[in-house]
């Protein structure tokens, strides 16, 4: 498979600290987060984060282990509630709100250990996403009336669209624990996209996959995209993925952003490389 080549974009400032790709200014960005900070009792692990994520990017946000990338997910999700600063999705802020309600405005997320229903098909973990879609209530169910199967035949075709992306759609009727480790990835993606999302998280998704799977990855993430003119924040640390495919990227260390900008404005950064390599010896 051909590995897909980024094409070169402009990031341009938008009326915040915060920047997103040219094609994507006129609109709400999907995502922005202005002076977001959360602490652990007297310990502070995030903190001033500022970044905008425009209605059709793919952003990166990166960072060494324990920076603060997945509790940021956490606090777009609302798992964790912020201690201080404002989240917008959508222009619409999301104060007050739970993971429930985040999830309904538009935001889904997959995480770095699989949580898929191992015992359940794949097409079943599919479904299970679709509580924002299926209006048919319990009643319906229990008595199998004609809303009930209006709303299944809805869920099974749009089950078998979004596994036909990852080409699974063969493999519904398998036991999701079953699967290669691969596949169970592709699974959870499909399972979040099932939502129905305007942005798409993606924690560490090239986790434990070969090269091969990751090149495939980037290509899915892409079509994705493409496909449903979404927004895809993820965090990864395979940066042959991240300079790959990201436009904007944004570096994380002690919980502070310390860089954002282009892939290569990111790669030549002096203050990445030391967070990554850590500082030179003076001889």
């Amino acid at each position: 498979m051909a590995r897909y080549k980024r094409p070169e974009i402009n990031l341009v400032p938008v009326p915040s600290p915060n920047i997103i790709p040219e094609r994507d200014v006129g609109k709400f960005p999907v995502l922005e987060a202005r002076n977001l900070g959360i602490d652990f009792g007297g310990l502070t692990a995030v903190d001033e984060f500022n970044m905008a994520i425009g209605c059709t990017e793919i952003a990166g946000l990166i960072g060494p282990n324990g920076a603060g990338k997945t509790t940021v997910f956490n606090l777009i999700t609302k798992v964790y509630q912020p201690t201080r600063g404002t989240i917008l999705l959508n222009g619409r802020d999301t104060l007050n709100m739970n993971t429930v309600q985040v999830s309904k405005a538009g935001i889904a997320r997959t995480f770095q250990n699989i949580r898929l229903f191992s015992n359940l098909s794949v097409e079943d973990n599919v479904k299970l996403g679709m509580h924002n879609h299926i209006k048919y209530g319990m009643w319906s169910g229990i008595l199998r009336l004609p809303g009930y199967w209006k709303g299944e035949k809805f869920a099974h075709e749009l089950a078998m669209e979004l596994l036909s992306i990852f080409d699974m759609q063969d493999l519904a009727d398998h036991q999701a624990g079953s699967l290669p480790y691969g596949a169970q990835r592709r699974l959870e993606i499909v399972r979040a996209l099932a939502t129905g999302p305007s942005l798409l998280l993606l924690d560490e998704p090239a986790a434990g996959m070969n090269p091969s799977e990751t090149d495939e990855l980037m290509e899915n993430i892409v079509k994705v995209r493409d496909t449903f003119q979404i927004a895809i924040m993820l965090i990864e640390h395979d940066m042959n993925l991240v300079m790959g495919i990201c436009e904007g990227i944004c570096v994380l260390n002690f919980g502070k952003i310390i860089a954002k900008g282009t892939p290569s404005q990111i790669q030549n950064n002096p203050e990445v490389i030391e967070a990554y390599l850590g500082k030179k010896k003076e001889t």
